[in-house]
């Protein structure tokens, strides 16, 4: 269920946006319709422009099979960096999910690169002792496995706080500020969300792998998720 109403009649509460079809918010949609908050997706990948950031309290970023640096290709990119930079000057309250994370990077002036190695299927991950301490990630266990697919990677931009890391890419999550959060993982997968993205993996032996260990983790997967986007979403619950 997405809303697609005019801005200037209503003003939506979450923006959601979006790179590519197959990268939906998945959980997060699942949990703004179970909160009944409202929100407005854009497809930047089909050229829809982007609305004012103080007609939203909050800001999703999804992925994308885009790089940051790849404006010339796609030229909404340009646009968003501006939308990003202005939200965040302005309060919103913005999260960012693998390419948003790392858009918001360089939004806030930091470099994002080719990471050491490309990461697809689940790793673990751990908290920082500020991550632990964090809002959004309390209740997470010290360490605890994360869906990735990723080739870049992103340094920790100035004034921020890296909240996660993990032994191949140490750079996983950071906040700016109070409100601005960048996840490299993809917090927002459904089973069925893996699945589709699966079909287009080369390597059978490792998709079997990571369809295996999503059945057994994807419970427990989709709790923290929800917990997590229980505090991001807090000031807008009903």
């Amino acid at each position: 269920m997405v809303w697609h109403v005019d801005c200037s009649l209503f003003c939506h509460e979450c923006l959601i946006l979006k790179h590519a079809e197959i990268e939906g918010p998945g959980l997060i949609e699942d949990f703004l319709v179970q909160q009944e908050i409202p929100y407005q997706t854009i497809d930047l990948y089909l050229g829809t422009p982007l609305p004012r950031p103080d007609d939203f309290s909050h800001v999703v970023i999804m992925g994308g099979l885009m790089n940051v640096y790849e404006e010339d290709q796609y030229p909404f990119l340009i646009n968003e960096d501006l939308f990003i930079k202005e939200a965040i000057q302005r309060g919103r309250a913005i999260l960012g999910i693998c390419l948003g994370a790392q858009l918001i990077a360089k939004a806030l002036g930091a470099k994002v690169f080719k990471a050491p190695v490309q990461e697809i299927g689940w790793y673990d991950v751990s908290l920082t002792k500020v991550g632990s301490q964090d809002p959004l990630f309390s209740n997470f266990p010290k360490k605890f496995p994360v869906f990735q697919w990723h080739e870049d990677t992103f340094e920790i931009p100035h004034s921020a706080i890296l909240l996660a890391t993990s032994p191949l890419v140490p750079n996983q999550a950071f906040r700016y500020g109070d409100n601005a959060y960048g996840l490299q993982f993809h917090l927002e997968v459904t089973e069925s969300m893996i699945q589709e993205w699966m079909k287009a993996y080369e390597d059978e032996n490792q998709k079997i792998e990571i369809l295996t260990r999503t059945e057994r983790v994807i419970e427990s997967y989709k709790q923290r998720g929800m917990n997590f986007l229980k505090n991001f979403f807090r000031k807008i619950q009903k």
